[in-house]
This record gives structure tokens, C-alpha cells and sequence, in this order.
């Protein structure tokens, strides 16, 4: 790795204390990255790549590789572990197989279908886009408990129209949900990259006058979520799993096939339940900012009886059984029917 680092270094021109001053570290430390009688941990890792432009995902396979040598030294007891850990890894896959074939053939059409919607592009317009976007604030608000139909969320969002019965809170979910939509969009159009910054101002604009005091923070309390046997991780250490949530994204995100990448970090996302209220819509929105960035549709999972228990059910797989490729199936299949039902309205 270091020899990596030190060669990447030089071909961009930078001095270690360019290097230094961008890590907000000594300059010696750089020098001993590249000797490599230090170690740089896994933030400084990324940083290094980003400013280096290597392949985080490279760079992090042979930090990690470092750091189990250095737990394992090496000689026939190393070998001996290294050798039961294979054996575990392929177990685990080979008990993924089907899963793994059945997610590869829906990813497959997937991308034949949107392949054939790109070429039908000029067909699309914005009421249908419109159309949509309140689709999915409806059934994404729907999941939630929001008992505004579909008819109520469009007076709502679009008319301004107050629906009798209905609490405030209702009114604002639909509102705020079709805001979050719009700065989504603005950072689609800006080719912005999934950073903290954005995911705390969707979140900030989901809770925006409902629960003003939490919008857009972590949370400081812990939490249990009603019927889940899945446990938030206590508060203190929301911080540093969101960080190493951006590390994974960051190294993952040029290596996974999109609907993968945005099924992954919903998952995780959610799993980790940085705030108070509001993290199914958020890490919905997070998931569907990654698919509409790679040219792909929004995955409008519904929020009837039926499809809300099976998304529990395989993110619930996900968090308590570590079997993530159902929430994976879930969504690709998702996103197969949403761009399915995309091509039958433009007629192709």
C-alpha cells in the first residue's frame, strides 16, 4: 500500500506537506505511510485515495489485508487461520448462490429495459414525472402510517388544499416529502456526489415543522423500533457508524451495480437509525438518489399491507440475520416493476 500511496504522490506533483495539509495531519506521518512503519487508519485511507485518485476500493483491500497480518503474523498458524476463514467465506457464498443468480437475472433486465427507455427519453414529460414523484411521496408517507390517499396528498402538495379530518402532521409529511423530491433532483442536476451534508438537509426538510428540534441531527437518545427485533445502536456511536458509512459508500460505490449500491445504503442506512423520526423516508430518498443519478427509475415501494410487511420482513433479514441479499432481491424487484410500468406508459 504504501508503495502506492508514495507513487500516486509523485506522479500528481504534491509535496508531503500538500498531502499533510489536505489530511490535517504532520507531514512526518505521511513519510512514515510511505515507508510504512506507520499505518494510516481506515479515514486517513480514504481521504488518501480521494486526493490521490486511487481506487479507494483497491487501497482498502490492502489496508485491510495489513491489518490481518498484523493480528495473524504469519508462519503455519496464520495459514491455518486464513485457511478456516476461506472455508467459512465459502461456505456462507455457496448458501448465497441462488440468491445471488436470481438477483443477477432481475439486474440483467433491469438494464436491457433501461437501455431500451433511454432510447425513448423524448417521450417522457413532466406531468409524468409529476405524476411519479406524488406516486412515491403518497406510498412512501403510506408506509409511515400517513393515512392521506392518494387523491388527498396531490390537493395537498399541489393544491394547498387543508383536508378535513386529517392531523397537521399528515399535511406537513406530504409537503415536506415533496420538497425533500425537489432538492434531490437539484443535486441530480448538479451531479452532486451522496455526501453527510445532503443527507442532513433531506432529513432536515422530512421533519421540517414537525419535530424542528431533530431535523436534520443525529440523535441523542436511544431507540427501539415497535415490532423489530433488530436494536439502533446506543447514541454515542451514531457518529462514528454514519462516518463508516460514507468510508463503505466511498469504497463501494465505482464497484456495485447501482440498484445493489442503493439497496446497500438504504439498508445501512436505516439499520443504523441516526435520527429520532424520519429514517424509512430518508433512506428511501437516499436510495433513489443513487438510482435516479445512474440513469435508473424510482423505486416506489408500496405501502398496502402486503408489500409493507415484506420490506420489513427482508430488512429486518438484513439487520438481524445478516441476510441482506433478500433486501437486495426486494428492491431490484422494486425497481424492475417501476421501470417495467415506466416503458408500458411511454408506450414501448
Amino acid at each position: 500500500m504504501e508503495n502506492k500511496i508514495k507513487s500516486a504522490r509523485i506522479n500528481k506533483k504534491l509535496k508531503l506537506k500538500d498531502v499533510a495539509h489536505s489530511l490535517n495531519i504532520d507531514s512526518s506521518l505521511i513519510s512514515k505511510f510511505e515507508s510504512g512503519t506507520r499505518t494510516p487508519t481506515r479515514e486517513q485511507v480514504i481521504k488518501l485515495a480521494h486526493l490521490l485518485e486511487i481506487d479507494a476500493h483497491d487501497l482498502l483491500i490492502d489496508w485491510l489485508s495489513g491489518q490481518v497480518v498484523d493480528q495473524i503474523g504469519y508462519g503455519n498458524f496464520a495459514l491455518e487461520v486464513l485457511s478456516v476463514a476461506e472455508d467459512k467465506v465459502r461456505y456462507y457464498k455457496k448458501s448465497e448462490l441462488k440468491s445471488i443468480d436470481d438477483l443477477t437475472k432481475i439486474l440483467e433486465e433491469i438494464d436491457v429495459l433501461k437501455q431500451k427507455l433511454n432510447q425513448y427519453r423524448n417521450l417522457d414529460s413532466y406531468k409524468i414525472t409529476e405524476a411519479l414523484e406524488l406516486e412515491y411521496t403518497f406510498e412512501s408517507n403510506r408506509i409511515e402510517g400517513n393515512t392521506l390517499t392518494l387523491k388527498e396528498t396531490d390537493l395537498v402538495v399541489n393544491e394547498g388544499i387543508t383536508i378535513s379530518g386529517k392531523s397537521m402532521r399528515e399535511h406537513l409529511e406530504a409537503i415536506n416529502h415533496k420538497e425533500a423530491i425537489i432538492y434531490l433532483k437539484e443535486l441530480i442536476d448538479k451531479d452532486s456526489d451522496f455526501s453527510e451534508k445532503d443527507l442532513l438537509l433531506l432529513h432536515s426538510l422530512i421533519l421540517k415543522g414537525i419535530e424542528p428540534k431533530y431535523a436534520g441531527k443525529y440523535r441523542d437518545v436511544q431507540v427501539m423500533i415497535s415490532g423489530s427485533k433488530h436494536l439502533p445502536p446506543q447514541p454515542f456511536i451514531v457518529k462514528k457508524q454514519m462516518e463508516d458509512l460514507f468510508f463503505w459508500y466511498e469504497a463501494n460505490k465505482n464497484h456495485l451495480h447501482p440498484v445493489v449500491l442503493a439497496a446497500e445504503l438504504s439498508e445501512r442506512l436505516v439499520t443504523i437509525h441516526p435520527f429520532l423520526d424520519g429514517n424509512g423516508r430518508t433512506s428511501r430518498l437516499i436510495m433513489n438518489l443513487i438510482l435516479l443519478k445512474n440513469g435508473y427509475v424510482i423505486a416506489n415501494i408500496k405501502g398496502d399491507f402486503e408489500n409493507r410487511i415484506k420490506y420489513y420482513q427482508s430488512l429486518e433479514n438484513a439487520q438481524v440475520a445478516n441476510k441482506k441479499e433478500d433486501f437486495h432481491l426486494f428492491i431490484a424487484q422494486e425497481e424492475l416493476n417501476a421501470i417495467k410500468r415506466y416503458c408500458d406508459i411511454l408506450g414501448i
